[in-house]
């Protein structure tokens, strides 16, 4: 098998990551290319400048190049933005002759896909939950089964045409095809959730700079998903008016709150913190002053200012509660809670702030753990942390592409590829 490179370019409020891959058959993707570089013209998801958004794609986008030796061309590309929403619906079909075929399932998800919608609203992911044959449910692939009525669950996830129409023209004017645009939270429960996680029942919160996103899994499939409109940049700004001190060094107290509150310092340099981007680490700092236990010298991370321990604390708490209940009162409007049996697993950005996970299991009653993305190979160094759940969980979209139809990119103009796509390969292999 030829060498396939798959490209994944996540645009983010904060930063816009390109991941560039290379797929051998049987392997893991391995990362030949990567760059994370600042966000500019991107505000809670949306595009609110194509120029400057562009330049920063751009910025983004030459240095993976230049790092893989390769020019990219077909990418997958995160969209965000409290405006996406998601319904669940159900299609139906007479099953063609007497066993089900690969075109007796598109038929039915696309039936599933006829349904009305607000004019300035596109169905983005059109994602089968489970299927049903004569009345016989909880099927996942009724490929090859008797039967002659077919339906098919399924959870619909749609956004504005203009969210990714803006998008696909910053990405387009960098010299790239968008392929598909991917939901992030979708893409994120790709890369860090178990399939036990799915099956027992479990909520993700993708909380990043401007947005949290939310995908609700029961029995296997995702039922629920949607996005609010708060992350960590709203923690960043109260840290700013809370302390008095300027954004910039707002974040730099957001990113090393950990450290902070523990002081784990040596001599004059922060240590290494792997949940931190390599290109907001600041390793240069001045030696801390004698404090009181509750207080923090921020002098640690070049800010000449004592703080109060307590109030920081409060601080970011009380963003993180109001967070964390926005979006459970979001799911709940829809008929779904947020503490699951699997319990709740928290990645983004703002998921490496410290104790996260125990205000969140304080909150809900139930277990909550950091979701850390893995499966790719090679340069991953700088995108082990849950700040890159979307970017890898992109990639291995790409790689399956096995549960849905639709797209709002080039991925109309083609074959459905993974699983569906091979079972439909192997069935037609067998006929005469």
């Amino acid at each position: 098998m030829a060498r396939k490179i798959l490209t994944a370019i996540d645009i983010g409020s904060f930063k816009i990551t390109t991941v560039i891959t290379s797929v051998e058959d049987g392997k893991n993707p391995t990362v030949i290319g990567v760059c994370s570089y600042p966000s500019k013209g991107i505000k809670k998801g949306v595009v609110i400048n194509i120029d400057d958004a562009t330049s920063a794609i751009l910025e983004s986008v030459s240095a993976a190049e230049r790092m893989a030796g390769v020019t990219i061309s077909d990418v997958f590309v995160s969209i965000n933005g409290e405006q996406v929403t998601s319904l669940n619906n159900k299609g139906v079909v007479a099953v063609a002759g007497s066993e089900i075929t690969i075109d007796d399932t598109y038929r039915a998800i696309e039936n599933a896909r006829t349904l009305s919608l607000p004019d300035n609203l596109y169905p983005i992911h059109i994602i089968p939950r489970e299927f049903v044959v004569d009345a016989q449910g909880g099927i996942k692939y009724p490929i090859g089964m008797s039967g002659s009525r077919l339906e098919v669950e399924t959870h619909i996830i749609t956004a504005p045409s203009s969210y990714w129409q803006n998008i696909k023209k910053c990405v387009e004017q960098v010299g790239s095809n968008v392929y598909d645009v991917v939901f992030t939270a979708w893409a994120s429960s790709l890369a860090v959730l178990t399939d036990t996680e799915k099956e027992l029942g479990v909520t993700l919160l993708d909380i990043g700079a401007g947005t949290t996103g939310i995908a609700i899994f029961q029995e296997g499939s995702i039922v629920y998903s949607a996005s609010i409109p708060l992350g960590g940049n709203n923690i960043t700004s109260d840290i700013a008016i809370g302390l008095q001190v300027s954004l910039e060094d707002a974040e730099k107290i957001k990113l090393n709150l950990g450290n902070l509150f523990d002081n784990k310092f040596e001599g004059d340099r922060v240590r290494e913190m792997d949940s931190t981007p390599a290109l907001l680490r600041r390793k240069e700092v001045a030696k801390p002053k004698k404090t009181k236990g509750e207080e923090i010298d921020l002098n640690v991370i070049g800010i000449d200012k004592i703080v109060s321990k307590e109030r920081t604390a409060k601080i970011v708490e009380a963003r993180c509660s109001e967070i964390l209940e926005m979006a459970k009162d979001n799911a709940s409007k829809a008929g779904y809670e947020i503490a699951m049996p699997a319990g709740i697993v928290l990645t983004g950005g703002t998921a490496l702030l410290r104790n996260i996970t125990k205000f969140t299991q304080e909150m809900f009653g139930v277990a909550a753990r950091i979701g850390t993305p893995s499966g790719l190979t090679g340069m991953v160094e700088e995108i082990s942390d849950p700040s890159y759940a979307c970017v890898q969980g992109l990639i291995k979209h790409a790689l399956e592409d096995d549960v849905e139809v639709g797209g709002v990119g080039e991925k109309n103009k083609v074959d459905i590829g993974g699983i569906f796509g091979k079972i439909g390969e192997w069935f037609k292999s067998l006929l005469p």
